[in-house]
Formats: structure tokens, C-alpha cells, sequence
């Protein structure tokens, strides 16, 4: 076949999913702010993608008319789909209106032109375009399948492709309750926004086989053709007590960060119980000053404070294992992160150059990171590069823990709850604020003694805050 110039003008432009991260795989996609029809131009917000590492808005690259939405929302997308192609003129019919059009009767649509229906011989592939043979590997294609008498359904005279049923639309998720009902994907009629088979789909195709007589003789057919195998015992075994959530981006990356910690590197972790009574008042008077006006002051401030003067009389916690190399990487700034839990999961940005800050500047620093990660929208560059990290648990009420470390950092200092305890103080037992703090370091390059060290200096600033003026 020979494609004119024409022919290369008139097809959709695509639009792949770009890495917006360093090493970003792949990506969720949230919300669509298009749809198929309407009209976008040159840096647009077309769609918001969850990343492992931060929510992101994606703006198309160039003007036109949507042609088509390939992935619908909730889908995991690797780096170099095509998510959505652009035409240069507005599609004849709206992908979304179900009715026939004026021209159905009209020859089918050449294939990649406009208004052309997805089929299985123009498959998105990573680079340009291929015939699907065989069965793919990826996750999900999304070729949608049009309803009955809807624009693009094949005439009388125009051949069925028979590969459709191998390209199902549904998500792991229900491809897994498919298997476990023994349900046929082929079989399920889809009602998902986008051709998609949903939960409910599969479930009521697997309510008839499980109402199915079980004195049916073995090799027999019903209505609906042979009897499948018996499906396991899903709906009086415990898995009926069981619900299963797809874990979000952020929650994948989680898993695989705290994995690869725990098992690659030794973690050693030190507690230490301290009075903090004179940092609580120190924290009412800040609030009251004029220079921390518009910002929040919380122990957890003076927290970061402490770490740094810590890091500062002890350098070498500050770094890194490389264990391809096998050395040890000092890093010369500390870029301090504060684990927060967010509606998508724990993230964890850091404040770059944290001890380059002023105490005012700390705190404007610390409010903007948490607030970013509370709204989901950390920067990606927010999330990387962190040397040392600190959580605050006692937010919870908890008094201590056994905190992992964030993957290529060497510590991670928890802050326990602060309450009022029986201590002794100038020979008396009377009432003070106290906390407990945890250290996990890794000792491949931290030894006892400077972890110990370390937690001793924040544990002593903690006690009093004085000593950040009189040791600088």
C-alpha cells in the first residue's frame, strides 16, 4: 500500500505518556479532562496521571480535536503508550453518542483515518505501528468495542475481525476475579465507561455457574454450550470475606522502597527517653513571635532543628552505601525529608539544604512540603535526592518505634509522642513533657558509636534548646 502525503496529514496525532519522573515506568491514570470530540490546543491539561512519586497534570503538545481516549481512568499506563490522538478537523460522531450517524451505510472507514474505529490490526505499540499477530503482553489494550448499530460497527459486507475477544478491556484486578469465579472474559458483557468489563460485570456472568445444579452430568451442555471446570471454592471459602484493593502507584512504590530496605541494608535502631519540657515552652514562644507569623511552629520543628545540629557535629551519618561500588558516598548537603501520610500513601519530600536555613526559613520550608503532599501536589524533584528523614509518630500517639530507612539514606529519626510523665527534675518526681526517640541507621556505614552519638545530640537539644546557640 502507498500513503500520500495526504494520507500521513490526515492521521490523529499521538500523544504518548511522557516520563515525568526519573526513571518513571509507569503511571495511573486519574482524570480525563477531555473527551473524544473536544476541541484542545497547544499545551492544554488534558488528563491528571498519579506517578510513584507525585500527582501530575499533562497538557498536550499540540492543537485539534480529540480523537480518541485510549486508557480510561483507573488505568495503569507504561511510559510510551499513546494515551489520546489529536485530529486536525472534529470527528464526524462523538465517541460517546451510542445512536448510528447519518453515514452508516456509507463504506467503512479507511483504517487510521478520521473517525475510523480501533481494530485489532492497528495496534499501539511502544514504537509506531504493528499488526497483532499473536497475543500481546501488555497489561492493557485499549481497543474499545463498539455497540451494536454505533458509528464504526462493520456493515453486512464487511468482514468480522475474529481476535476481538482475546483483547477484552479489564483491569488486573478483575482479570484475577474472572479466574478465580472460572468466568469466561470473552463471555462478559461490558458496562464500564469505556467498553471496559467491571467487578460487577464478572460477578453477575459468575452467578449463574454457581447456581448451576451440581447433579449435572459431568460433559453435558446447558444454554450456554460445555460446562466449564468447577471454579474454586470462592463463595464458601474465606475469600467471601475478603475484599482486594489495587494498589495505587504511590503505594506499589512504597512496597518496593521498604522491601528493598529491609532486606539490603542492616538496620540498627536506638531509643532514647528525654524530657522535653523546656522545647514545648520554646514552642509557645515562637508562636507568639513576629517572625514566625503566617507559620506553624511544632516540635517537630525543632525536631528537624536538633537532626541538623547533630548532623552537623557528626558528618559522617549524612551519606550513603554503594554497594556496587562498594563505598561510602558523604553527601555535602542535607536535603531533610519529613515522612507524610497523605490520602494517596506515605510520601516523603525533603527540604533541600535544610541546614542552610534559617529557623523561620525551616519552618515557611516545612509547612509548604506538607501541604503539597496533603494536596498531591508534590513536585517530583521535591521527592528525590533526600539524605536523612525524619516521622513523627507521636502525631498518632504513639510513643516510639522501629522506623525503616528511606532507600540511599544512611538514618531516619522518629519523633514519639510528647506527654506528661512522672520525672525526676532537680531531685524531685514531679510532672514533666517527655518523649521517646528512635535512630534506625544503617550499619554498613554507621557503627554504634556514631549513631549513638547523633541520637545524644538530638536528645540533648531537645532537652534544651539552648545549646543551639551556645555549640552553634
Amino acid at each position: 500500500m502507498t500513503v500520500t502525503t495526504t494520507d500521513l496529514a490526515a492521521r490523529p496525532k499521538e500523544f504518548r505518556l511522557p516520563d515525568v519522573g526519573e526513571g518513571l515506568r509507569e503511571a495511573e491514570i486519574v482524570h480525563w479532562h477531555v473527551r473524544p470530540g473536544d476541541e484542545v490546543t497547544d499545551g492544554q491539561i488534558v488528563c491528571e496521571i498519579e506517578t510513584a512519586k507525585a500527582m501530575v497534570e499533562l497538557p498536550v503538545p499540540f492543537s485539534g480535536f480529540v480523537h480518541e481516549v485510549r486508557f480510561p481512568e483507573g488505568a495503569t499506563v507504561d511510559v510510551g503508550e499513546v494515551i489520546v490522538t489529536v485530529a486536525d478537523g472534529r470527528p464526524a460522531v462523538r465517541d460517546t453518542s451510542p445512536g448510528p450517524s447519518s453515514d452508516t451505510s456509507a463504506a467503512a472507514p479507511q483504517p487510521g483515518g478520521p473517525g475510523a474505529a480501533p481494530g485489532p490490526s492497528r495496534q499501539p505499540v511502544l514504537v509506531g505501528y504493528g499488526v497483532a499477530a499473536s497475543p500481546t503482553t501488555r497489561r492493557r489494550r485499549t481497543a474499545r468495542t463498539a455497540a451494536p448499530g454505533a458509528p464504526g460497527t462493520p456493515g453486512p459486507g464487511t468482514p468480522v475481525p475474529t481476535a476481538a475477544p482475546s483483547r477484552t478491556l479489564a483491569k488486573p484486578p478483575v482479570r484475577k476475579l474472572a479466574r478465580d469465579l472460572g468466568v469466561d472474559l470473552a463471555r462478559v458483557h461490558p458496562t464500564g465507561p469505556y467498553g471496559d468489563i467491571t467487578r460487577e460485570d464478572v460477578r453477575a456472568a459468575g452467578a449463574p455457574a454457581v447456581q448451576r445444579p451440581t447433579e449435572q452430568v459431568p460433559g453435558s451442555t446447558g444454554a450456554s454450550g460445555p460446562v466449564a471446570p468447577p471454579p474454586p471454592a470462592v463463595h464458601g471459602g474465606e475469600e467471601a470475606y475478603e475484599t482486594r484493593v489495587p494498589a495505587t502507584a504511590v503505594r506499589k512504590a512504597t512496597a518496593r522502597a521498604m522491601t528493598a530496605s529491609a532486606f539490603g541494608a542492616p538496620h540498627v535502631t536506638e531509643f532514647v527517653t528525654v524530657d522535653v519540657t523546656r522545647t514545648v515552652r520554646l514552642v509557645e514562644r515562637l508562636r507568639k513571635d513576629k517572625e514566625f507569623a503566617g507559620v506553624r511552629v511544632t516540635p517537630l520543628l525543632l525536631a528537624l532543628r536538633a537532626l541538623l545540629f547533630a548532623v552537623r557535629r557528626n558528618p559522617a551519618v549524612n551519606g550513603s552505601w554503594d554497594e556496587e561500588r562498594q563505598e561510602i558516598v558523604l553527601k555535602h548537603r542535607v536535603n531533610l525529608g519529613v515522612a507524610a501520610a497523605t490520602p494517596r500513601g506515605l510520601l516523603v519530600p525533603n527540604i533541600k539544604d535544610a541546614a542552610s536555613l534559617t529557623l523561620p526559613g525551616l519552618a515557611a520550608a516545612l509547612d509548604r512540603l506538607v501541604a503539597t503532599a496533603r494536596e498531591g501536589t508534590t513536585a517530583p524533584a521535591d521527592l528525590r535526592g533526600g539524605t536523612l528523614t525524619v516521622t513523627n509518630i507521636g502525631v498518632f500517639g504513639i510513643d516510639t518505634g522501629t522506623p525503616i530507612l528511606n532507600p540511599g539514606e544512611a538514618a531516619i529519626l522518629a519523633l514519639g509522642a510528647i506527654a506528661p510523665r512522672p520525672w525526676v527534675h532537680r531531685g524531685k518526681v514531679v510532672p514533666r513533657q517527655v518523649t521517646t526517640l528512635a535512630l534506625s541507621f544503617d550499619h554498613r556505614l554507621v557503627d554504634g558509636e556514631l549513631g549513638s552519638r547523633v541520637l545524644a545530640d538530638v536528645a540533648a537539644v531537645l532537652h534544651d534548646p539552648r545549646r543551639l546557640a551556645t555549640h552553634g
